[in-house]
């Protein structure tokens, strides 16, 4: 138990900190974390059977008043007396009540990786795409360079044709690699 509950708690962490250079990673990470969640959530589940206590149901009063108590409280200050008082039913149900809260949370945060990692892309696919208007950018800009520096209206119209010519040289040469023709 102490085991899954490091596991989702280091996962989420390193998910989060490879979050700016590894969208995947962070989402794999996630996933990871909210296994390792579940296994824990199971082990309470099994530990309240095992001992004769029941599971408190999610609409239970106890389950709602736990809820709402966590939803404020994030300090491990505002939970020690609770642990240093109830007994462990109750610690197991409280336990299973804020780690389904935190399995929800986690679901959430998955949905929202993968979304942006299929409308955005990782590091790869930005990187692709930085590299690729930067080289839009700069080639237009200088041909537009190359191009005004012409002397007079034919030294660009000869400018043009050396352009021309040059792009149907290198359309030939592409096309002949690519086996489209001899």
């Amino acid at each position: 138990m102490v085991q899954a509950a490091r596991s989702c708690k280091q996962n989420i962490a390193e998910g989060s900190a490879a979050s700016g250079t590894s969208k995947e990673t962070e989402l794999k990470l996630a996933n990871v974390a909210r296994a390792s969640l579940e296994e824990l959530l199971e082990d309470y589940r099994d530990y309240l059977v095992r001992n004769g206590h029941v599971p408190w149901n999610s609409t239970d009063a106890k389950a709602l008043s736990a809820r709402d108590f966590a939803k404020t409280r994030n300090d491990w200050s505002d939970w020690r007396s609770i642990f240093e008082s109830r007994p462990a039913e109750t610690l197991a149900n409280l336990m299973l009540v804020i780690g389904n809260q935190t399995s929800y949370l986690l679901g959430r945060l998955i949905e929202r990786l993968e979304a942006d990692f299929t409308s955005v892309g990782g590091i790869r696919e930005r990187m692709h795409a930085a590299r690729t208007a930067a080289r839009a950018q700069t080639c237009p800009a200088a041909l537009r360079d190359w191009l005004a520096a012409a002397q007079s209206s034919a030294d660009l119209a000869d400018r043009k044709a050396a352009l021309w010519n040059e792009i149907e040289r290198l359309s030939r040469d592409i096309a002949r690699k690519r086996g489209w023709f001899p």
